[in-house]
């Protein structure tokens, strides 16, 4: 038995770092929404009883690294599952991109194998197995649009944002998540106002989300990586209503309205980053069959 699921990347339309935890991990604020950008997750059972992941992606892990591997991994334990999961990942997402791909792979992970093994969790059932995998997995079980709260794991959802294209560009150069959070200074930051965006949402006020778009880790990430703010001043050269890092980046994203300055971002882009896309905002929650 086989099963297709997508798995959409996510944005930070705002994201505010508030804290320290005990634990080493960062308290958050932020708003997240799903892209149509997705990865596709084939799962098929196994009889043989051990979990299987491959990829035409070399650089996609195919062990306890993944994700995706753990989340078939931490289903399996939990519910004493004696089948195994051949689990193919044919990733658009770009890999280590600050979009959420290998969390949005764990989260169709979970939904796609809840259905095959006849689990009968619900999303929530599913976000809390999520948390204990990554920070970003319990919002990608639900999708759509978000604040997240603690490291990242409580959700509270709100309304889906106007319809708008999304530019995407990633440069080549990687960036450490964990050396962008070592390295900020919470109290030299400007803060965004998160807020603000929420408000900005709920009005469908396309404008006021291009004024409230804010990420704190921006003052880190920009600093270790010229590159990153060569690709923000570009885009906004080339005429992207608003322009913003998502998560830790490297990936710069620009929020465009009409379909002729897509365009022209987008074309104008392609003579300066390799991985550049266009996409529209999703924003839709995920439903279970």
């Amino acid at each position: 038995m086989k099963l297709m699921v997508k798995a959409p990347a996510k944005i930070n339309l705002s994201l505010d770092v508030v804290g320290k935890r005990d634990d080493g991990y960062h308290d958050v604020k932020m708003i997240m929404t799903t892209i149509d950008l997705a990865d596709r997750i084939e799962l098929e059972l196994l009889q043989e009883d051990k979990i299987v992941v491959t990829s035409h992606n070399r650089y996609v892990p195919d062990d306890q690294r993944n994700l995706a591997y753990q989340a078939a991994v931490i289903l399996k334990e939990m519910f004493g599952i004696k089948q195994g999961a051949h689990i193919f990942i044919t990733k658009n997402i770009p890999v280590a991109a600050g979009l959420a791909g290998g969390s949005s792979d764990a989260a169709a992970v979970l939904r796609g194998l809840n259905k095959l093994w006849n689990l009968n969790c619900s999303l929530d059932e599913l976000a809390e197995i999520g948390s204990k995998i990554g920070s970003d997995v319990s919002f990608c079980v639900y999708g759509g649009t978000a604040i997240a709260t603690g490291r990242g794991e409580k959700i509270q959802h709100i309304d889906t944002p106007p319809p708008c294209w999304v530019i995407l560009a990633k440069p080549a150069q990687g960036v450490s998540t964990a050396t962008v959070y070592q390295k900020l200074k919470l109290d030299d930051v400007k803060h965004p106002d998160v807020d603000k965006m929420v408000q900005a949402i709920s009005e469908k006020d396309y404008d006021e989300i291009c004024d409230s778009l804010g990420n704190v880790l921006e003052s880190v990430t920009l600093q270790l990586h010229p590159e990153v703010a060569m690709i923000k001043e570009q885009m906004k050269r080339f005429g992207a209503d608003a322009v913003l890092m998502s998560g830790s980046g490297p990936t710069v994203f620009g929020l465009v309205r009409h379909d002729s300055r897509m365009n022209r971002v987008y074309n104008g882009l392609k003579g300066f980053c390799d991985q550049v896309y266009a996409v529209r905002m999703l924003g839709e929650r995920e439903k279970l069959d």
